[in-house]
């Protein structure tokens, strides 16, 4: 968004500088400002690696189309005309914008500028994420991470049409374009309180779950885990489900023993260390997941396919 600002301004006014068929040249203003940098012909022409006619040859053709002098001698000394001084304040203005871009246009040639848009399918991988995250921006300096979270046509379409560049998913779908990477396996629990009912179980069925009140996040139930994947095997449902943004809040309520929640076990670890909660299996067997993150099948940037490394290294 920056360059394109700065490239409209440099638009802008070029298209002044066409008007009647006059062009002034980028030479010229680099010329301009290394005459007043330089104090001097000789020394500005071997700044720009140019030979002092060419030098002189160039601003003489942009004066004759002209019809004004922008500067003149004095003896040894180069004085500006009103003409040189407003040619040289524009240099100084624009020069630096043309250097910005080219700099910013090499960075994203080389794949070290840019913007990386995440999509979240995962609420509670929120925590893992800023893991990832925390290291990358230290290595990537000039690469911004927006994070979103709702999309017009779901995750996978949001990718499909470049509205993200990653996705961060447990339940990939595969589409034609895309490739989805395993990052790393988790299990899925249920949260309850230390002194909840069901705190001495050593797993939970469908069930137990009749008689409790089930705290998720706002998604469709048809999208949890512990719904399709848990209590519609039974044909089961809790007494009350009820939804919560924030994890923290999601967790306090269940160690104030006013529901339950299910979380992947790795997050529930993290808060055990000043929770009174405990994560408990969900089945015999336990109920398993994997994250992926999700790409373009197309030739990424650097910055991309670096965060897909540093992802797949950084556990929940």
């Amino acid at each position: 968004m920056v360059i394109f600002h700065l490239l409209m301004n440099i638009i802008h006014i070029i298209d002044l500088c066409v008007l009647g068929g006059l062009m002034i040249e980028r030479q010229h203003l680099q010329i301009m400002r290394e005459i007043e940098r330089q104090g001097s012909l000789t020394k500005a022409a071997d700044a720009l690696f140019l030979t002092q006619s060419a030098l002189s040859h160039s601003v003489k053709k942009l004066e004759d189309s002209l019809g004004i002098n922008l500067w003149q001698k004095k003896g040894r000394q180069i004085q500006m005309t009103q003409a040189g001084i407003a040619l040289l304040k524009s240099a100084e203005k624009l020069l630096p914008q043309f250097e910005k871009i080219e700099d910013n246009l090499k960075l994203m040639a080389q794949g070290e500028k840019g913007i990386l848009k995440i999509g979240m399918e995962c609420h509670p991988c929120y925590q893992w994420l800023l893991k990832v995250v925390k290291p990358y921006l230290a290595k990537y300096p000039d690469v911004d991470v927006d994070v979103k979270q709702k999309f017009k046509f779901g995750g996978v379409g949001a990718l499909y049409n470049q509205e993200i560049d990653l996705l961060v998913t447990p339940d990939p779908i595969q589409t034609k374009g895309l490739i989805f990477i395993p990052v790393f396996e988790y299990e899925q629990s249920l949260v309850v309180a230390t002194d909840h009912p069901l705190a001495h179980k050593r797993f939970i069925t469908p069930e137990d779950l009749i008689e409790q009140t089930l705290i998720t996040y706002p998604v469709e139930p048809s999208r949890l885990d512990i719904f399709n994947l848990f209590l519609s095997v039974s044909n089961c449902l809790p007494k009350q489900h009820k939804t919560v943004e924030a994890t923290d809040i999601m967790l306090q309520m269940v160690e104030a023993n006013r529901a339950v929640a299910c979380l992947p076990k790795w997050l529930v670890k993290q808060y055990q260390k000043e929770m009174n909660i405990k994560a408990i299996k969900l089945g015999k067997s336990g109920l398993q997941k994997t994250l992926y993150l999700g790409c373009r099948a197309e030739a990424q940037p650097i910055y991309l396919e670096d965060f897909l490394q540093l992802a797949k290294r950084t556990k929940g």
